[in-house]
């Protein structure tokens, strides 16, 4: 495919367009003209970056590919209502945890109202839902900070790839993404060099996990999809990666010590997407099974969600069996008796209990089995 682009504005004649020509030596300002060669059809592809500096044409390229993705978002929606309302709801779901948004307050609110970062995820959430056989994305990661566009570019790349057949080109004036996404060709309008494939490794990161204190939920509690009190008699832990809390997860045990109980499981939002929470989960879970723990003991691990991102991922990894799925929570009415009950005989806890249940959340069960249950 030869694009050859030919764009023209009014060669304006004020006084202080004169003046800059004249400083500058430019004789008009008025023409863009650029020639490049991609030989897109010489090989199959899904992926494909069109990098370099503002103004060299890239998005004068992309129209020339393809039509820009910049669909309407209604003002009077939640995002989870927005992107393919006929569509399946584990299918919306699971492409906004793939991107990395999967932080469930957000869902309910307005593309509006959204920051940029969240914005820009909820877009590409979008885009794999709706797959068209061709999408062009303009100022692809553009307007988020650095971090939050090379986690959220990995994570879109590998949702990406499982949509057989699809393409998709990504517009970008940064060559940071360029290793996270590992694209099918790269075009360089700087250089005008064209190349197929990429071949400098996505980076890797070192997953740090350390004990810490009930006080650090704080810092993540705000992340976490559910308002729950603190966990009595619970370990928790942190994970960090280059010094920064990315990851927290509290264990405590079932009565008798016969199996462990994890939950408070929270990924900052500008690593999720990037597999850090089930390398985590994983992580502390494999710990407790080989009695890494206060009581010396090895302890299965049982783990509940209602997040359907999650819980999907828990039934692709075979180190995990799901043991529980259950659509509503317990009896309200008879756990604020049993709490009433309790609270009579200890004159220290008056008032009446609320009461637990009575919700209609799905909560779903799983079991860690540990690396050995796959040959790990």
């Amino acid at each position: 495919m030869m694009i050859d682009i030919h764009n023209r504005c009014a060669d304006f004649q004020s006084y202080r367009s004169a003046r800059v020509k004249s400083l500058f030596n430019v004789e008009s300002g008025a023409d863009f003209t650029l020639q490049a060669g991609l030989p897109l059809t010489e090989q199959t592809w899904q992926i494909g970056v069109v990098v370099g500096p503002s103004g060299s044409g890239k998005t004068s390229i992309g129209k020339a590919i393809g039509s820009l993705y910049a669909p309407a978002w209604p003002r009077n929606a939640p995002i989870v209502d927005a992107i393919t309302p006929d569509g399946g709801f584990d299918d919306v779901t699971a492409a906004l945890s793939s991107v990395g948004l999967g932080s469930v307050p957000t869902w309910l609110r307005p593309f509006q109202v959204l920051s940029n970062g969240e914005q820009f995820r909820a877009t590409l959430a979008r885009l794999i839902c709706e797959a068209p056989d061709m999408a062009v994305l303009d100022e692809f990661s553009s307007v988020v900070d650095r971090q939050i566009a090379q986690v959220g570019a990995a994570a879109f790349a590998k949702a990406w790839r499982r949509r057989q057949g699809k393409q998709v080109v990504l517009l970008s004036c940064h060559y940071d993404i360029l290793d996270w996404v590992q694209p099918d060709w790269v075009f360089d309008t700087e250089s005008g060099r064209f190349q197929w494939g990429w071949l400098r490794p996505r980076p890797r990161y070192e997953l740090e996990i350390y004990p810490c204190k009930q006080a650090d939920w704080a810092l993540f509690e705000p992340h976490h999809y559910l308002k729950l009190p603190p966990m009595i008699a619970a370990t928790h832990y942190m994970g960090l990666i280059n010094g920064q809390p990315v990851a927290h997860i509290a264990f405590s045990t079932r009565p008798g010590l016969v199996e462990a109980r994890a939950c408070r499981l929270v990924v900052m939002p500008e690593w999720q997407g990037a597999g850090v929470g089930m390398r985590f989960l994983n992580a502390c879970c494999e710990m407790w099974l080989q009695g890494q723990n206060r009581y010396g003991l090895p302890l299965r691990t049982l783990f509940h969600t209602s997040h359907p991102g999650l819980a999907a991922a828990l039934r692709r990894d075979r180190r995990w069996t799901q043991v529980s799925a259950v659509l509503h929570g317990g009896n309200k009415v008879r756990s604020r008796n049993s709490i009433e009950r309790w609270a009579a005989g200890h004159k220290a806890h008056k008032g009446k209990g609320a009461g637990y249940g009575g919700h209609f959340r799905a909560v779903q069960g799983f079991r860690y089995l540990g690396d050995e249950s796959c040959g790990l």
